[in-house]
């Protein structure tokens, strides 16, 4: 689905965000940071290559046959903007927006990616996903994202109303993690998971960046002695994001979090 990149264009780059998570804490907020991501997008745009968005755009969202969420058509249409001119955006499926099927790519010419994948840019490989359920631990999820990801349970739920589901999905997801503006997301150390889920991929086969979202901290540690692992942090406290420019990948951070 991805196609590898033999050589990056001069003067072009690649981008990685992730967990922009539009929706929380409140419609005020979440309008806010999504002209935010709107203008970093028209930033980018000038120079990009491609643009990787590595899930949980948005803290709900489910696509019946003949409906979406309301909202964020300021990021929809951007991105529509940015495909249409030439430049690739590869969506990542996370654990809030997990249930994407057709409409990002016969609307927007947008593919969604629902499990880590390896491609090379350049002279460069890459291990790219969301992060949701791998390493150890997180028993819970793991059990609860097969139960989401079963057809059953998203047949079940398409057929509540658009006002139901939607309505008791946004309800549940305001009790977010993030609705605590970030005081919950620690450092773990040792403990990191997906530092011993790059570990173990990096055993199996090298890779020189591991890049990863949905951990909520901007984080850049090494795997081995010739990888790095890259985690992109939120845009509710951090607005961070990575840059490849065909030699190295660095974190950056985009104007002022929000208050």
């Amino acid at each position: 689905m991805i196609t590898p990149i033999e050589q990056l264009p001069a003067g072009k780059k690649i981008y990685f965000a992730s967990d922009f998570h539009l929706g929380v804490p409140t419609p005020d907020k979440s309008l806010a940071r999504e002209k935010k991501i709107v203008r970093w997008l028209d930033q980018v745009k000038e120079d990009a290559h491609a643009i990787y968005l590595l899930g949980d755009i948005f803290d709900f969202w489910f696509e019946y046959r003949h409906a979406i969420p309301r909202g964020f058509i300021r990021l929809q249409g951007k991105l529509a903007e940015i495909a249409d001119s030439g430049i690739p955006i590869y969506l990542f499926t996370g654990n809030h927006d997990m249930w994407m099927f057709d409409y990002f790519p016969k609307e927007l010419n947008i593919p969604i990616i629902r499990k880590p994948i390896s491609t090379q840019v350049g002279k460069h490989t890459f291990f790219i996903g969301h992060g949701d359920g791998l390493g150890p631990k997180d028993y819970t999820y793991k059990v609860l994202k097969r139960i989401f990801a079963n057809r059953v349970s998203q047949w079940l739920f398409a057929r509540l109303h658009p006002n139901m589901g939607i309505g008791l999905a946004n309800f549940w997801s305001r009790k977010s993690r993030l609705q605590n503006t970030g005081t919950d997301e620690v450092f773990l150390g040792d403990d990191e998971w997906l530092v011993h889920y790059c570990n173990r991929v990096e055993q199996r086969q090298h890779h020189d960046f591991y890049v990863f979202g949905h951990r909520h901290l901007p984080l850049d540690l090494p795997i081995g002695e010739r990888s790095r692992y890259l985690n992109l942090g939120e845009w509710v406290n951090f607005c961070s994001y990575a840059v490849y420019d065909g030699e190295e990948l660095n974190l950056l951070y985009f104007e002022k979090a929000d208050a």
